[in-house]
Parts: C-alpha cells; structure tokens; sequence
C-alpha cells in the first residue's frame, strides 16, 4: 500500500521532471494542490500519534526573534553575542536541549532572542525535535537564520523545513477573499491582471479543496502556490534575515563569493563579535517597528523614552500593551503628529493608526 509519503514524492518527482509553460502550467497547479491535500492527511495522521509534544515559550519584551540553523552552527554563541544570556556553547553538535531566552536592547527596543535546537533535514516531518523548533517559531515576529559559511548548502535546506512549516518567510499575505456559496459553482473576480495563473486553473485548485460553489475576488496577483496557501489559511507570514556566520574561517573572496550565490543578508562572526553591531540594526529595521511618545493631560510628552509598537497598529494595541483594562476603560485619545490631521487632534476610534513619532495621550475612565 501506498503511503501519503511516497505519493507526495510520486508527484513532487513529477512536477520537477515536467517543464513549466502555459501548456503545463494548469496540470502543475493541480498537481501541487493534490500535494497539499496529502500533506494535510499526513500532518493530521502525525499530529493523532504525537500530542502533547512542543516548547512552551513566554514572550516578552516588544518583540521576539527566533535563531534557527543546523546544530552547531554557533546560535548559542550568537546568543550570548547579542543579548546578556548564557547560553551553554561546546563544539559538538545537539548542545542546546532547550529553548533559551535572552534579552537584546536596542535603540530602546527590547527584543527577545531565541537560542532553539538545531534542525537537520526532515526535521517538519518530524526529524530530530523538528516540529517542536519549528512550531515555536510560528510565534516569532522574525526568523534569523543562521548559516556556516562552509556549508551554504544548508540554506536551501533551511528553507524548505520552514516552507514545509505553513511559515512564509519575507511574505506578504496575498489580498484573496474566497466566500463559499450554496450554488452557482464558482465566480472569479479580479482587480488586477493575473500573469501567474488563469481562471482554469483557479476553478481546478479550487475543485481539488472541495470547494464548487464560491466566490472569488483577487485583488494580488497570485501564483497556484499562494492561491493554495490561501485557501489552506493555516499560514504564517513572518520576515526572515538570512546571516553567514563563521567568516573569519575564509579569505574575503570566498566570502563574497558565497554571499552572492545565497543572497544572504549579513555575514558575521559571532564568536570574534564581528559585525554584531550591524546584525542589530538590521534586527531593528526587519521589525518594522514606530517609536510613540505618550503624555499626561496638562503635562508634556516623554520625549526621552518612546513606547515601541510595530508598524500599522492602533490605539487598541497601544491600550493592551500598557494594561489589560485600557480597552474596556478607553473613552478618547489626542494625537500629535502625522497621523492627526491637526495636532492635539481628539480621537474617538481604537482602530485609528497610528504613526512613526507620534505623541499620544490616553484618556480612560
């Protein structure tokens, strides 16, 4: 009997063996969702035998960052680079049995870094402590992946655990509304021009998940794997760093030979606390975060210290990060800056968003 495995493979074999072109590409989107389906039945029979498994992580400080890579590519070291914690560091590979939590501060940010296992390959499927590495970083707000300069193929590999995950690295979430219907089978809506994909194929993917009667409207344009990442909704989107790490091990020529082939972000040497600074600032600007300055009525603003929110939030985020009963007790807000139309503007609304430097004073009851 054939297993989900194998046929998953069957059909992964056929998809690289087959070119892509407009004659192929309603035959491939199909193939990839019949391949989806199958790893969702296999995700399912591994999660029925294996409960209970996984890190419990508490996070903290204004964001957290996960270090993920193979064993011994020197995280723990990387750890204790960025952050106060003493991660044990050995030359062997499997040092870290758990997950270690340490604290970077930055520009005012407090940034909670990760030391996790290492991962090998296979680890989504359940190799090693995969799963376990993998379903923690789910929660992270960025994904750092460590990578021995020597081994660079490791990369790849990396990156398709994480893949494998449901994680999507330096993704954005496509703008598709599928809506199911109890009749009329399925009408496709687009406001842009689809160059990925045709409707064909849209109705066939669609067809494959069980879905015939719904409607669809496309705002992005999509790829048959993000339309089936869609319609899954069980993925994450969260940015990536990818660093080097070892480069005093290698001459510059190699280095920089081997960050064009990875297209890596930075390259470092965490054991000589080479470039560390850098990795910081590149930490702090892939978060995306604002800076908010908050004051008192009849008071002035705190200027010297700013309240670290991330990009696109609301008052409602600013009032369930200072206390848990700010959004039962909110009644307004005044807004200085580029968010307010004038300043000292009074704000009725939670979901107004707010803006980089923005001061903000809270009224509650």
């Amino acid at each position: 009997m054939v297993t989900y495995l194998e046929e998953i493979k069957q059909l992964e074999d056929e998809i690289r063996n087959t070119d892509y072109n407009k004659k192929t590409q309603h035959h491939i989107g199909l193939v990839k969702a019949k391949i989806a389906r199958l790893k969702e039945k296999q995700e399912t029979r591994v999660r029925s035998k294996k409960k209970g498994e996984g890190y419990s992580v508490r996070k903290s400080g204004d964001a957290s960052v996960i270090l993920l890579g193979f064993p011994s590519v020197g995280k723990s070291t990387l750890l204790n680079g960025l952050t106060s914690a003493n991660s044990t560091v050995a030359a062997y590979a499997f040092t870290t049995l758990t997950v270690i939590p340490g604290l970077m501060e930055y520009n005012f940010a407090k940034i909670q870094i990760l030391d996790v296992p290492g991962i090998v390959e296979g680890a989504a499927m359940g190799t090693g402590r995969g799963k376990e590495v993998l379903s923690v970083m789910r929660n992270a707000d960025l994904v750092l992946m460590l990578v021995d300069v020597s081994e660079p193929k490791h990369l790849a590999v990396l990156k398709k655990e994480v893949h494998d995950s449901n994680i999507r690295l330096n993704q954005r979430k496509p703008d598709v509304r599928i809506k199911r219907t109890a009749r009329g089978g399925i009408r496709i809506g687009n406001t842009v021009r689809l160059t990925k994909i045709d409707n064909r194929t849209i109705e066939s993917i669609l067809r494959e998940f069980k879905l015939n009667n719904a409607d669809v409207l496309i705002r992005t344009d999509i790829s048959d794997d993000q339309l089936i990442d869609v319609i899954e909704g069980n993925k994450v989107y969260i940015p990536g760093i990818t660093v080097l790490n070892k480069i005093d091990m290698i001459d510059k020529d190699a280095l920089n030979k081997i960050m064009k082939e990875t297209n890596a972000d930075i390259a470092i040497s965490a054991e000589k606390k080479t470039h560390l600074d850098q990795l910081k600032q590149l930490i702090f600007e892939r978060l995306d975060f604002i800076r908010l300055f908050l004051k008192e009525p009849r008071k002035p603003a705190d200027m010297e210290v700013p309240l670290i929110m991330f990009k696109g939030c609301t008052i409602r985020n600013v009032c369930e990060k200072l206390h848990k009963d700010f959004v039962t007790k909110f009644r307004f807000a005044r807004v200085w800056g580029k968010s307010a139309r004038f300043d000292g503007q009074k704000i009725l609304k939670l979901e107004h968003i707010l803006q980089d430097k923005d001061v903000l004073e809270l009224h509650v009851k």
